[in-house]
């Protein structure tokens, strides 16, 4: 149950990429800096705390369908809530360093959290 009693709106979400291997390595840093802790498994690789919503990449069933592109059907962008100017910076930065294309810079919404846009392999 999350703090007020309930259950997260989403359980999970599952995001298809066409390297799986290259998702788990852009995606592993910035999930372990959120706290979130990695769990492998035959069908894909997860990201999980506690009653927090499931982050889950599985890999392509046929090759060569990627990448997605920005504007077209598919994943748009990725938020994460976070406290704090400093707290989004430190993410960009994570998410840069491990390979992910910025598409547009980072931004705060109303709701404190930070939109990290640009895995082009997912």
């Amino acid at each position: 149950m999350s703090k007020t009693g309930e259950m997260p709106l989403l359980d999970h979400l599952g995001v298809t990429v066409d390297d799986l291997s290259r998702g788990i390595t852009q995606c592993d840093p910035v999930m372990e800096a959120l706290g979130f802790t990695r769990v492998d498994a035959e069908t894909g690789v997860s990201w999980q705390r506690d009653d927090e919503t499931e982050l889950i990449l599985f890999p392509a069933r046929e090759a060569d369908t990627g990448p997605h592109r920005h504007g077209h059907v598919g994943w748009q962008h990725l938020a994460f809530a976070v406290d704090s100017q400093t707290e989004v910076d430190r993410l960009h930065a994570i998410a840069v360093d491990a390979g992910w294309t910025v598409v547009r810079e980072p931004k705060l919404y109303h709701r404190q959290s930070v939109s990290l846009s640009g895995l082009r392999t997912m």
